[in-house]
């Protein structure tokens, strides 16, 4: 049983650290700016994100963004002023792998090891320890992480240096936003054209358009349900990295650009806090037509 930090216990965090101390692990939370969540009864309250280094073998962060993980990390009283040799700093955030590279570079130099790690699966996978992890540092680090990894994840994969981890996870992002459009205006088109877009769904179930999208966000959008999940203004966070980096390598990713303009929609309707399957809302109101006859 290790010594684990776990900073950042939002809708994410909170199960993945409730799974860590189901399974025996010793967890020591921050308290800078909430109390220990009541679900972590055991938890152990330290007051800084720099005590939560010093008393644990293991620091994970999962934060909202690239600027909260450098406070975390390296503001005042943070986890890099509390860190000695042979401790691990796992930021499983979704940030950018540019910045992730120099965060672990500045680790690195403090005796410590860095891996970054963040994941795919929301809230749903969070809970059940089913979560895909992405994972970017050296091979002896994530051996001897594995078997938290194990904890919260099913399908994880060492995919290289730091900074790789956070670049496969932004690949997802474009993948799944895409994905999201795609059955968004599949439904929308069918519910224009007078079909019934539930049971067009269930047709698409069965062939070669079947996707996990189509399953749960397919369903989402039927029902109206878009309390997130994951949610579209941290979506529109991940595709600006996606774009911002694109920038930088020179090259053209012209659908996710649509897909950010239509989350761009949705927050300027009210959306931002709406699960990111809520993206049909701002079709619907560009078309104005709803499926649900809203």
């Amino acid at each position: 049983m290790a010594n684990i930090g776990f900073i950042g216990t939002g809708i994410m965090g909170l199960p993945m650290a409730q799974n860590l101390a189901n399974a025996g692990h010793q967890l020591f939370v921050s308290t800078q700016r909430s109390p220990v969540p009541a679900e972590l009864a055991d938890a152990e309250g330290c007051a800084t994100p720099k005590a939560v280094a010093e008393a644990a073998e293991f620091i994970i962060l999962m934060v909202p963004d690239t600027p909260q993980v450098e406070a975390v990390l390296f503001g005042e009283n943070g986890v890099a002023s509390g860190l000695s040799e042979g401790k691990v700093v796992i930021d499983m955030s979704s940030i950018s792998p540019l910045a992730t590279k120099d965060f672990a570079r500045r680790v690195n130099e403090l005796g410590a090891e860095y891996l970054d790690a963040p994941v795919s699966g929301g809230e749903v996978g969070a809970k059940a320890g089913t979560l895909s992890i992405m994972v970017g540092g050296s091979e002896e680090t994530f051996a001897r992480a594995k078997p938290l990894f194990d904890i919260m994840g099913q399908n994880i994969t060492l995919v290289g240096g730091n900074g790789d981890g956070q670049t496969a996870k932004v690949a997802n992002q474009i993948i799944v936003a895409l994905n999201i459009e795609a059955v968004s205006e599949a439904l929308l088109f069918a519910s224009k054209a007078g079909a019934d877009p539930a049971r067009v769904r269930e047709a698409l179930m069965g062939g070669f358009a079947s996707s996990k999208i189509l399953e749960v966000h397919g369903e989402r959008m039927v029902k109206g349900t878009f309390n997130p999940g994951f949610r579209i203004e941290l979506h529109q966070k991940d595709l600006n990295l996606a774009l911002t980096g694109a920038k930088e390598l020179a090259l053209n990713l012209p659908n996710t650009a649509t897909a950010q303009q239509i989350f761009s929609t949705c927050v300027a309707i009210g959306g931002a806090g709406w699960d990111h399957s809520g993206m049909i809302k701002g079709l619907e109101h560009m078309s104005n037509h709803s499926i649900r006859d809203e």
